[in-house]
């Protein structure tokens, strides 16, 4: 304490040390001795002067204001003729764009190379130049007149020069916007007076040595407008700026009438609309002025743009806005030598612009480094590899599924939070459904949503003898999926029937009619037993064991369910080619010899019930329909003729799946303005339906179709829409079923929480939490009303929900010229969800338009709901990375820590274990399904055995009984070390106290 007082009061006396010392000491407290003793910090624990100040600067409270967004602009100085006038050179908001040669256009964005001579140079500059912080300026004469004023009182020109200096930095600007003047006669004769653009900018023949009578001129002097012109109020580059921007002017120039240098660095108090200055109506904040004498303009450039360079950075930018003297601005300078990288001037092409990363690293890293004490005494950045290296480079983030799925320990108490944590989202799930993008979600999912139904419908038709068909399957469908998004916990999950819950049903059905059991009321017990049972897991918070899946069962579950998309896709394509097979055997040269003739019927074959004249009709003119229902024959080598539908058909498969995936990443593409190319990639699915529906339209082949039931009716005859729970069952049949039903639950609850986990992953960034108990709890009451209906059973899709969120997926609009636009989040609302569902509920009455949709086109969006859904699963990466050289495999950060040899064998594991899976998906085991999931998770445990934490951590999630035996073992070290009285550097960890007590001395620091 009495040190850091002493710094203080002698802080003027003690800069030199601070900047150049070569240790720092600190009070450490003995806490069980209660001694005080100074302790030298070891050398891997030392601190740089330029990190130790830039703790002082920013802090690391979190109530400190962000700092604003800086729009930079570099002009430089050029002579045309006889005039002089600043033109604008290069600009930056995140990435360098310089005006090309031609000065007729802007150069794409790239990233700025510096070298590192300018860098120094601009630190010398900062050092000898002048420096005047939070200065109060309101015009740009003024401003200049202070800068000149602190130069003469400073020695560091001569009073003879305050005229011509003021001059040349209150020439006119020229700005990309602008188009280069050619004067002419006309001009010349046109009134200074007049209100455009170019009669704000006077005309004064100059030369570079600055007349003594022209400065002496009152009206020369000032050659910029006092207020932002048309141009700049106009200029569309404003899109690109954020609205609280502020900006920073860099003024770089020769003149023949210095001998040395004259360099100023101002930031003012407030920032201030400076007229013309900016290309852009954003008040300036911080001014780089640089004039030297003639034949180093190349050099003045580039210190120019190495400190227009600085002030986009995040870190400078903030030093700049608190630094409090000249020390704190070369202290930030410093900090970004330390970051910078060096590359060898013979190795690549300084000519080259390096095109802007896909992903920026945080800036909130780079802060932390600065006050990491773990990298003390080596650079702030990890490129040097001096050092050890700290644990968040080597550890990933650890996997969190959120306080969603703590273990209360009371009844209903995960239930009870759940429904606390969506009432106050629940007005907002329904407004800010209301956007564009929400119409292109609804028509997705939509046709998603009625292909999967009348898929469903139709094989649950075939297993269970039409006690449930295509019609049971819509309803079921719109009330299931619009019950749930209206009270869910999550309504982003969409709702649909599953393959399990099929070959559930179709067994069922099989044992109910060997048996002589009625399968509607067996059914409708082993719903309500169901029902009770998810109640009971609800009750007791047993969601809680989803923690224990990793992204091993996660990845697992997700891409079974993707393949399975893909793969029926692919079946029903290669079954029309057997339905419609090519003419392979049609030759040309032969059709002359193609006929088909419908030969009259035997009369005494005929059935007498018919009353048909056979002698009557003219059987050769009945088509083949009438012919075949009449009961003739067909003869001859064209009757079994049919037009190659199969190929069209795959025509129409695969040029929707290609369209959709081209159409999807248009948003990247060069084409067209950005809202443009988002709008198009947001309607991708609809666009290539519509494409294709017409193209089928146009040639006119009688392609598959969509059928769609038009009465509203149950499938089978005989059977109401509602079942009876009594009198067609023994009662042993009542109390048996909750033995089946038990099989269900565990089936509904490992698809249903399984998915929401993949929905509610923290890529997603969703804000509005979830609800995996209120979920639970709807699914099972949804049971029971689907079963007193007679309609199939719902859970959550995995794969379509997935779809719904990327279709939702938002991002920045407003983004800084080359800079990547950046996730935001998913559109989290009800109403797009409610919308699909009553839509598919009213699908009967749209018949007569959904008939025009060719099944091809729809077993195509199914394609790439498949393919879609594998994005991003580090297993499909893994995967991929079988077949690439070691050479061509991306830069994936497991890469860096896991020996490849052990990346392969943990992908061979998830290989042999999805093949299983297929397996008994593929047969009546299926009905196992669930348990087989169970066994994902003892097969990860096992995992343990095979590989450490550390690849673990980077390949798949550390448990959470490991993490918490981590957390019990350091606490019983810690106990123990009490027990035995240690002290010092044994009692506690040194990093911990060398944090606190620079938080003290800051403190400290602080009072006045």
């Amino acid at each position: 304490i009495c040190y850091s007082k002493y710094l203080k009061r002698n802080l003027s006396l003690l800069k030199s040390m601070l900047d150049y010392a070569l240790m720092y000491f600190l009070i450490v407290w003995e806490i069980q001795t209660g001694k005080f003793s100074i302790t030298c910090l070891p050398v891997h624990l030392t601190v740089s002067p330029a990190a130790e100040r830039l703790r002082y600067i920013l802090g690391d409270d979190e109530e400190t204001m962000p700092t604003p967004t800086l729009f930079t602009e570099m002009d430089t100085l050029q002579h045309e003729g006889d005039e002089l006038e600043w033109r604008e050179s290069a600009r930056w908001v995140k990435f360098e764009e310089k005006v090309e040669e031609g000065g007729e256009r802007w150069s794409k964005p790239h990233v700025s190379t510096l070298s590192l001579h300018s860098l120094f140079e601009l630190r010398t500059c900062l050092q000898t130049g002048t420096v005047l912080l939070d200065l109060e300026g309101y015009s740009l004469p003024q401003i200049v007149d202070d800068i000149i004023e602190r130069q003469i009182e400073e020695g560091l020109i001569g009073a003879e020069l305050r005229d011509k200096i003021s001059f040349v930095l209150l020439r006119k600007h020229r700005h990309q916007t602008k188009k280069p003047i050619h004067r002419s006669f006309a001009d010349l004769g046109k009134s200074g007076s007049g209100g455009s653009e170019c009669s704000i900018f006077k005309t004064v023949p100059v030369s570079p040595s600055i007349p003594t009578h022209i400065v002496h001129n009152s009206r020369s002097m000032n050659d910029i407008a006092e207020t932002p012109s048309t141009d700049q109020l106009k200029n569309k580059f404003m899109k690109k700026i954020p609205r609280d921007a502020e900006a920073s002017n860099v003024l770089v120039g020769e003149v023949d009438f210095l001998e040395k240098p004259f360099v100023a660095f101002v930031r003012l108090s407030q920032a201030t609309t400076l007229g013309g200055l900016t290309e852009v109506p954003v008040p300036t904040r911080f001014l780089f002025v640089l004039l030297g004498p003639l034949g180093k303009a190349k050099s003045y450039n580039e210190i120019g743009r190495a400190i227009a360079t600085l002030m986009v950075d995040d870190l400078f930018s903030d030093v700049a806005y608190k630094a409090r003297d000249r020390e704190d601005l070369i202290a930030g300078i410093d900090e970004f030598l330390d970051e910078v990288i060096v590359l060898p001037p013979g190795e690549w092409d300084p000519k080259i612009r390096i095109e802007p990363p896909k992903k920026i690293p945080s800036a909130d890293n780079r802060r932390k480094s600065v006050f990491s004490l773990n990298e003390l005494g080596q650079m702030n950045g990890t490129a040097g590899g001096r050092g050890p290296v700290s644990e968040d480079e080597v550890m990933p983030a650890p996997h969190e599924l959120g306080e969603e799925l703590a273990y209360t320990g009371r009844f209903c108490g995960g239930l009870i939070l759940d429904i606390k944590r969506k009432l106050p989202w629940y007005p907002s799930d329904f407004y800010e459904g209301f956007h564009i993008q929400s119409i292109s979600a609804v028509l997705f999912i939509y046709l998603g949503c009625i292909t999967n139904a009348i898929t469903f419908g139709g094989l649950l038709g075939d297993a269970t003898d039409n006690y449930q068909g295509v019609m049971e399957s819509f309803l079921g469908t719109a009330l299931a999926g619009t019950v749930f998004c209206l009270f869910s916990g999550q309504p982003l999950i969409i709702l649909s029937s599953t393959g399990p819950i099929l070959i559930f049903e179709k067994l069922l059905y099989e044992f109910s009619k060997n048996n002589g059991i009625d399968y509607m009321e067996l059914r409708l017990w082993i719903g309500m037993h169901s029902c009770v049972q998810c109640i009971f897991l609800v009750a007791t918070d047993a969601s809680y064991i989803i923690k224990y899946m990793t992204r091993f069962t996660e990845e697992g579950f997700s891409s079974l369910i993707s393949f399975i998309f893909i793969s029926d896709a692919i079946k029903k394509m290669v079954g029309a080619f057997k339905y419609y097979p090519i003419n392979i055997d049609f030759k040309s040269d032969y059709v002359t010899a193609y006929k088909c003739e419908c030969l009259a019927p035997d009369p005494k074959v005929i059935d007498p019930l018919r009353g048909l004249n056979v002698t009557a009709l003219d059987w050769t003119q009945l088509s083949k329909k009438e012919c075949v229902k009449y009961g003739g024959s067909l003869l001859g080598k064209s009757c079994k003729y049919v037009p190659d539908l199969a190929l069209m058909s795959f025509i129409l498969f695969f040029g929707t799946y290609t369209m959709t995936v081209t159409l999807k990443k248009f948003k990247f593409s060069r084409y067209f303005p950005t809202k443009l190319r988002k709008l198009i990639s947001d309607f991708s699915i609809f666009m290539s339906i519509m494409t294709f529906v017409g193209l089928d339209m146009l040639i006119g082949l009688q392609t598959p179709k969509l059928i769609v039931p038009t009465d509203f009716k149950p499938t089978r005859a005989g059977r109401g829409w509602f079942v009876m729970p009594f009198g067609k069952n023994p009662w042993w049949v009542y109390v048996a079923s909750s033995v089946p039903a038990l099989l269900v639950t565990i089936l509904i609850f490992m698809d249903q929480q399984i998915s929401a986990v993949i929905v509610n992953r923290k890529e997603n960034k969703l804000k509005k939490g979830c609800g995996y108990h209120l979920d639970l709890l709807w699914v099972g009451v949804l049971m029971v009303a689907c079963s007193f209906m007679g309609l199939p059973w719902y859970v959550a899709a995995t794969v379509i929900s997935i779809a719904h969120i990327d279709s939702l997926k938002m991002e920045s609009e407003s983004s800084a010229p080359g800079e990547q636009p950046q996730f935001l989040g998913v559109r989290e609302q009800r109403l797009t969800g409610i919308l699909v569902f009553v839509l598919t509920g009213v699908s009967i009455f749209l018949a007569p338009i959904l008939q025009f949709i060719p099944m091809p086109v729809l077993y195509g969006v199914f394609l790439y709901m498949g393919v879609a859904s594998l994005g991003g699963i580090q297993f499909w990466d893994r995967i991929k990375l079988i077949m690439m050289p070691a050479k061509h495999q991306p830069d994936f950060s497991y890469l860096r820590h896991v020996p490849l040899r052990r990346v392969h064998l943990f992908t061979l594991v998830q290989i042999v274990c999805l093949a299983v899976l297929w397996i008994l998906k593929s047969t009546f085991l299926a009905i196992i399904f669930p348990v087989m999931i169970l066994g994902l998770m003892v097969i990860r445990k096992m995992l343990d055995m095979v590989f450490s934490q550390h690849d673990l951590a980077w390949l798949d999630d550390i448990l959470p009984e490991k993490e918490k035996k981590k957390k019990e073992d350091e606490k019983n070290t810690t106990k123990k070390d009490k027990k035995k009285g240690k002290g010092g550097d044994d009692s506690e960890d040194v990093s911990v106290l060398v944090v606190r007590l620079l938080k003290e001395r800051r403190r400290l620091l602080g009072l006045k």
